[in-house]
């Protein structure tokens, strides 16, 4: 079944954030938009790479009204040391959520139940905390975080602009679709 158009699923969670420890929640998701990374471990070797990515792209995330959470199966303690430890992830001024129960990566069904670890899962929730994108891949392929931005964007375009749709590679700015019975076999 899909996750999409789902609200997400009840939960608490600890985080390292900003040099403190923090609760995350399904309600800390509310108000604003969410783009939740799950990444297999910390201190593993495509990791650090996507938290620099996510770190480089974190002011566009924020004007565009978006907090960035990063997942993986360790601990927040784990987290504060992969942070203050790796030039990559030192650069993360977002929360580093940890899941040793599993609990985040099975509701969201990025669980390898063999290893207990997460996939590559990326998810975009809108301010009511329902799922409108989400991409998850094999562990050996990294993301590209502009990929994830430009989702989110068109995401909150279209909640903005109902009955307005986003085609293929578009961009902030660029033409939109509106479905009608007159661009059916036109396009």
């Amino acid at each position: 079944m899909s996750l999409i158009n789902t609200p997400v699923k009840p939960f608490k969670a600890n985080a390292f954030h900003n040099g403190k420890f923090i609760e995350v929640s399904d309600k800390s998701l509310h108000g604003h938009w969410s783009v939740i990374v799950f990444m297999p471990a910390a201190f593993t070797f495509n990791c650090p790479t996507e938290v620099e990515d996510a770190a480089d792209n974190y002011a566009e995330f924020q004007a565009n009204g978006a907090e960035v959470y990063i997942v993986t199966t360790d601990t927040h303690f784990s987290h504060k040391v992969w942070h203050e430890t790796s030039p990559a992830v030192g650069k993360a001024k977002f929360p580093l959520v940890g899941d040793p129960t599993h609990a985040l990566t099975k509701a969201f069904d990025v669980h390898i139940d063999e290893e207990g670890l997460a996939l590559r899962g990326t998810f975009i929730v809108n301010p009511e905390g329902v799922i409108k994108a989400y991409e998850i891949h094999d562990n050996a392929i990294a993301r590209d975080m502009k990929e994830a931005l430009r989702k989110l964007k068109a995401a909150k375009y279209v909640a903005e602009h109902p009955g307005e749709v986003c085609p293929a590679k578009w961009q902030q700015g660029a033409h939109t679709i509106k479905p009608s019975l007159d661009l059916v076999g036109k396009i």
